[in-house]
């Protein structure tokens, strides 16, 4: 795909994410819209991966370590074709496959079940190390939030991926700056997070995680690594897309009334018109 078409693809998968959440009358918009540009590079871009056959051997694996985000995962697996854009509607509701996190057992395109914070990278750790004993040559990448990080067990994790020299690992870090409870700095600060992976031994980069060309440049960097794992700490807008979300702490988890998602819609129509006369 070309940036154009990328765009155009992350705007279709945001008006899915508020289709998604509105009609579940919950879920976590803002930090699903800031990560909708990852999302949709690592999955029309980047991966190997098949959506008519998701379990294949030597498909490269994700794990969303913030399982919350699932409305953002969710939309992207079905825009990819891993099943129906109409199921994002039953997002949250009883009976439906489409549960409030990621479900591996029930969700084609899902490779880890997630939403205990912190716990998503260890799980993409061992999948890479399992790649390295097994001689296979897929790759693993793992979306973390900004708030995610101050978790212990990420650093546990991040000691053994550098320690086992995990070139096959991209961990990503969505950094919008803010968590349920306000700016990650007034919650508990993790700034500098590129120097704390550095310290970790990773390869880091530093990008705009909501521009395609930094996104690009960051992961065929990453390819290029030997012998350390690299850290992509992507800075981003929360509620990407949508004027009145859009670094605003309260849509963390929250979800759009009527009037609201009539709004949201507008603004990622509007949106798609403009990439359309690009």
């Amino acid at each position: 795909m070309n940036k154009l078409e990328l765009m155009k693809t992350a705007n279709e998968i945001r008006k899915g994410i508020i289709e998604a959440v509105h009609s579940a009358k919950s879920g976590h918009p803002g930090g699903s819209l800031s990560a909708a540009d990852i999302f949709t590079y690592l999955y029309f871009e980047e991966m190997n991966i098949d959506p008519e056959n998701p379990k294949k051997e030597d498909r490269d694996r994700f794990v969303l370590s913030k399982g919350h985000t699932a409305p953002g995962l969710y939309s992207t697996l079905a825009h990819r074709g891993f099943f129906p854009v109409e199921d994002l509607k039953t997002l949250r509701h009883v009976g439906s496959y489409l549960q409030g996190h990621p479900d591996m057992k029930h969700i084609p395109g899902v490779d880890m079940s997630s939403g205990s914070l912190g716990q998503g990278i260890s799980a993409a750790v061992g999948m890479a190390l399992s790649a390295k004993l097994s001689k296979a040559d897929y790759r693993v990448y793992t979306l973390l939030g900004d708030g995610e990080i101050q978790e212990g067990q990420v650093w546990e994790a991040s000691m053994l991926a550098a320690s086992r020299k995990l070139d096959n690992l991209v961990v990503i870090v969505d950094n919008n700056n803010l968590q349920i409870d306000g700016t990650i700095e007034e919650v508990n600060s993790p700034y500098p997070i590129d120097k704390k992976f550095e310290a970790f031994n990773f390869h880091v980069i530093n990008i705009d995680g909501n521009d395609f060309d930094q996104i690009d440049a960051a992961f065929k960097e990453a390819k290029k690594v030997k012998g350390q794992p690299t850290a992509i700490i992507a800075k981003t807008i929360k509620g990407k897309g949508v004027s009145f979300m859009e670094d605003q702490v309260s849509w963390h988890g929250a979800a759009p009334n009527d009037e609201q998602f009539a709004v949201a819609m507008e603004d990622l129509e509007k949106a798609g018109e403009a990439l359309c006369q690009m």
